[in-house]
């Protein structure tokens, strides 16, 4: 099992953050600043310049960033050992459905576990939101091919024949 965490800036609606939902259900850490990040945790960052893929299997935790795009720009995230950018999926949740890369911090801690290996952990998490497991039905082909890849590489070209390019 892969531990979770989630920077979280109260940028967002508390009634509608996922991340809130699953810490009740502790299924994650809520963290208020970067610095109480383990450091050995891989971040979720749309800015980052590597795809996450199955080479990154092994990390110790995930860090989902529920928070305003300013902080992305941070020199703390920035210089984040380990940042990946999740490939293209699409999003279940009712606020955002079936948009492109619209994902809830719950979406994307489930994609990630899938493409690391983590699918029971994946349900899991999604289980709790009424939505959830129509997000892994939704993205079922993507997922499996992202899981299937050898490195960052292979999942940008998988990504690809999924955004039309």
């Amino acid at each position: 099992m892969i531990r979770l965490f989630a920077f979280r800036d109260n940028s967002c609606d508390p009634r509608k953050c996922t991340v809130k939902r699953m810490e009740k259900w502790g299924q994650v850490k809520i963290v208020d600043t970067l610095t109480r990040i383990p450091r050995s945790s891989l971040i979720l960052d749309p800015t980052a310049e590597r795809a996450l893929s199955p080479a990154d299997r092994g990390v110790p935790s995930i860090t989902a960033l529920d928070c305003s795009w300013e902080v992305l720009d941070s020199v703390t995230v920035r210089r984040w050992p380990t940042r990946r950018a999740l490939p293209y999926l699409v999003a279940a949740n009712p606020v955002n459905f079936g948009r492109p890369l619209r994902l809830t911090s719950v979406e994307a801690f489930a994609a990630a576990l899938v493409i690391l290996g983590e699918d029971e952990q994946a349900r899991q998490v999604l289980s709790k939101f009424n939505w959830g497991m129509h997000f892994l039905e939704l993205n079922a082909d993507p997922l499996a091919e992202y899981a299937a890849a050898k490195d960052s590489a292979e999942v940008v070209a998988i990504q690809a024949l999924y955004m039309g390019e």
